[in-house]
């Protein structure tokens, strides 16, 4: 006689199809309220990154905790609160970080396998939620698309260590890749001069001078290798040799130093008011290390 014994077959989940390709478009950041609490929320979570404050010693807790978070949130939300959209109830850096966002998914609409969405490295919509809502929807490859045209630890590597801080807490993790920083490519330099001379075209006077202020740094950074000084530098000349010998003469320098430590130099402040000095009146201002206006 023939036994047959019936075999228990393990349960077996029933798991989203994974076979598409998610592109997350990461900004910095921004307060989700233009007071002084939310600019508070994110001052705290932005400064308290090593990759943005590599000495997060106690001297510097004091500073943040004690003087920073203190002082500072007030006076930076009336700053907000004169640039804050009110329709949509958010900063400029998320409508048009979305809007980005919306017109590259419109762009490769054909490609009907591709998810593009945005997220904010610090404050709302997070990189977590944002990844995690892309592998819902079945994307089992991610790219991350880092919005600054020149490399920083402070910047597109600080994306990379949030990115892969949110695969740690997954089991079943999609692939995911990095897009380079693109501060020379043809396209963003080109895409650059048109915008300088469509404004100053737009003007009515003819500037003496362009002067491409980029975010600074503290020196040490740059010091220990962070390659973003020669970036800005490469981002400058390729700029240069596409505006032509017919352009405003162009001039490097670097903002919103932070603190007593040494920054990039020249600092832009400083630079206009020697200008100013000096007799130039014609003056056109440009940042080219950001994507998005905050």
């Amino acid at each position: 006689m023939t036994v047959v014994i019936p075999i228990e077959r393990p349960a077996v989940s029933v798991a989203t199809p994974m076979d598409r390709v998610g592109v997350l478009l990461v900004n910095l950041g921004t307060p989700d309220t233009a007071d002084a609490r939310g600019v508070r929320v994110y001052l705290r979570e932005f400064l308290s990154d090593r990759r943005v404050i590599e000495d997060q010693g106690l001297i510097w807790k004091l500073v943040l905790n004690g003087i920073i978070l203190t002082t500072r949130p007030q006076r930076k939300a009336k700053d907000y609160l004169k640039i804050w959209n009110t329709e949509l109830n958010e900063s400029p850096l998320k409508t048009i970080t979305r809007a980005q966002s919306d017109k590259l998914a419109l762009a490769i609409a054909d490609h009907s396998h591709v998810t593009v969405d945005w997220a904010m490295r610090y404050g709302n919509p997070s990189m977590k939620s944002r990844i995690e809502a892309l592998k819902a929807q079945g994307c089992d490859r991610i790219l991350i698309v880092p919005l600054y045209p020149q490399y920083s630890a402070a910047t597109s590597a600080t994306v990379c260590d949030e990115a892969f801080k949110v695969l740690g807490s997954m089991r079943a993790q999609p692939t995911l890749r990095v897009t380079p920083p693109y501060f020379d490519e043809p396209d963003y330099i080109n895409a650059l001069a048109v915008s300088i001379e469509t404004h100053i075209a737009s003007l009515s006077f003819v500037p003496e001078l362009i002067v491409a202020s980029f975010h600074g740094m503290p020196q040490k950074y740059i010091d220990k290798g962070d390659p973003y000084q020669t970036q800005c530098i490469a981002t400058t000349e390729a700029l240069r040799r596409r505006l032509g010998p017919n352009a405003p003469r162009l001039m490097l320098t670097f903002q919103s130093r932070f603190g007593f430590d040494q920054w990039l130099k020249p600092y832009t402040d400083k630079t206009i008011e020697r200008l100013a000095k000096d007799g130039l009146k014609r003056l056109v201002v440009v940042m080219p290390g950001f994507s998005a206006d905050c």
